[in-house]
């Protein structure tokens, strides 16, 4: 019989490189079978705050945008990078909300769970949002490495646009599922 996974025991850590976005860690552990590995690199990124932003028309507003270390371009959720230090999730979720559409909130975010993005490399975590009725008022807010167009894509169609793969981005395609069970939508 299979025993029950056990957490490795950290050994040595030291910062292989380090960056406000993105900081490599090598650990030294000791696996649950007593082997030690010395050379188990960890991300440290910040977590992620996504939106799944249905109109008052009942439109989802999707992204559509460049992503260079897949060397395309996505069709996704409004999301973004916070520091949970610093930022609540609700508000970084309202931050990119308006700045990648510039649509802004009419009610409550309401929270329909947290992820973990890859947890065997990577220690950030999704945190996914459903906003009902959201209203676009005002031009985009966005960064310099930022190309975004907006696309409004009807409630009923979202989940094809997920079986047929035109939607693949992991967390979009988690928070989609989520946020049409949420809203009873097949």
């Amino acid at each position: 019989m299979p025993s029950t996974p056990r957490p490795w025991r950290l050994l040595r850590s030291n910062i292989a490189f380090k960056h406000k976005w993105y900081t490599l860690r090598r650990d030294e552990v000791e696996l649950s079978n007593g082997h030690v590995v010395d050379d188990f690199f960890v991300s440290e990124r910040p977590d992620g705050a996504m939106v799944f932003p249905v109109t008052e028309q009942n439109e989802v507003l999707f992204v559509r945008q460049y992503k260079h270390a897949a060397g395309k371009v996505f069709l996704e959720v409004p999301a973004g990078s916070f520091f949970p230090d610093q930022e609540d999730a609700k508000e970084a979720a309202t931050r990119e909300l308006l700045e990648e559409t510039g649509a802004v909130l009419t009610q409550e975010l309401i929270p329909l769970g947290v992820l973990h993005d890859n947890p065997a490399k990577d220690t950030n975590r999704l945190h996914l949002f459903l906003a009902r009725n959201v209203r676009i008022e005002q031009a985009q807010v966005l960064d310099t490495t930022e190309d975004i167009e907006v696309v409004k894509v009807p409630l009923d169609q979202v989940l094809g646009k997920v079986l047929n793969g035109e939607i693949c981005v992991s967390g979009s395609v988690a928070l989609c599922f989520l946020a049409l069970r949420h809203l009873q939508v097949s």
